[in-house]
């Protein structure tokens, strides 16, 4: 595939992910931006090792002169995906839905990376596999997940006072 042809994909995916930002309510926003930041320290330090340990490789990315990863979706797509995630959790549901709704969202992230990985130079795979990435984005919302129950818990009142 051509390199303009990339680019553009490039654009296509910024513009799609700007635009889903629009449909994140209001008073959501602090949960959001909360999520979005904690993802991005995860998706950052993750994407840095992979690319400098030679697993995976990024030929065609914005910032090439800067950094060696995807910035597209290392810092922005991923993160806002897992604001949609954590917006739409199904908190009250049993465990097991709760498993496989964090599996359909690994999954419907990993088929487009997988078409891309495939037919285009976004990413390139030297010593990875799909399913590498399907486990590192499922322990990533997981572990997302852990921090989003820790960091918006209830706050209890203190029982000494009077």
């Amino acid at each position: 595939m051509s390199r303009f042809i990339e680019q553009w994909i490039l654009v296509f995916v910024w513009g799609l992910t700007l635009a889903s930002l629009l449909f994140i309510p209001k008073d959501k926003y602090r949960i959001a931006l909360t999520v979005f930041l904690f993802k991005q320290c995860i998706t950052w330090l993750l994407g840095l090792l992979v690319v400098e340990w030679g697993w995976i490789a990024y030929p065609v990315r914005l910032f090439w002169k800067v950094n060696a990863t995807s910035f597209t979706f290392e810092y922005f797509v991923y993160p806002v995906i897992c604001v949609f995630f954590m917006l739409h959790y199904p908190e009250r549901r049993d465990g097991w839905t709760k498993l496989a709704y964090c599996a359909a969202f690994t999954t419907g992230i990993m088929i487009p990376e997988y078409i891309i990985q495939r037919y285009t130079k976004l990413i390139d795979y030297l010593h990875w596999t799909w399913y590498w990435s399907w486990i590192s984005l499922f322990l990533t919302f997981a572990l997302s997940r852990l921090f989003y129950v820790w960091y918006f818990k209830p706050v209890q009142p203190d029982k000494n006072k009077p």
